[in-house]
Order: C-alpha cells, then structure tokens, then sequence
C-alpha cells in the first residue's frame, strides 16, 4: 500500500492583520516567493502567487471581487481557494495556506 505524506510547511510572519488593506492586495516575499496577500470584505485573508501564469501580471495590483483575484492586465479571474482561473485554457495560480495568530498574519510555503 502507498502512502502519500504532506508536504512539510513553514510559516512565516508577514504583517500585522491591520497593515492588510480591506479589498486590496500586498506583495511579499516569502521563501524566496514573491507572494500576493488579500483580505476580504467578510474578513477572509488569503495568498496566492504574485505572477499571473497568463501574462505574468502582478496580483497583488489586482482587484478582488468576492473571494477571486482580479488580475490587472487582463481581468480574468483567479479563485482564491483553488487558484482555478475562469478562462478556459489558463493555469491555475499556486495558492498558500494563510493562518492568522494573534493578529499576526502568517503565511506557509512547502519545504523539503
């Protein structure tokens, strides 16, 4: 029987909660990643890569509309959750795991 083991992740503090524009993005560098940070009307924080796989546009200049990343080139449209593009043909867009602890937000990028 095979067994399938989750990659190790670290977390790294990035900004404070309230340093994250409500609707808006930030960049950061993360892992050597540069990784674009949202926090939702509703409260959600989420990440995703910075570059858009389609014509390598910064995220974190994008927009939100709802829980999707509104890339600023060419609008389409990335799910925050599973970085699922709304074009077809388009790849996906690398999400990462978000915890925010004691109004610290953190962010998990894989290693090993």
């Amino acid at each position: 029987m095979s067994q399938t083991i989750a990659p190790a992740l670290r977390f790294t503090t990035i900004c404070e909660l309230n340093e994250l524009p409500v609707g808006l993005g930030r960049a950061f560098r993360v892992g050597g990643q540069s990784v674009a940070v949202f926090r939702t009307r509703a409260g959600k924080v989420f990440a995703v890569a910075n570059e858009c796989p389609h014509k390598g546009g910064p995220l974190a200049d994008g927009m939100l509309a709802g829980d999707q990343v509104v890339c600023p080139l060419h609008t389409f449209r990335f799910d925050s959750a599973s970085g699922e593009c709304d074009q077809p043909g388009v790849c996906a867009v690398a999400t990462f795991p978000v915890e925010v602890v004691d109004g610290f937000v953190r962010v998990g990028i894989s290693i090993g």
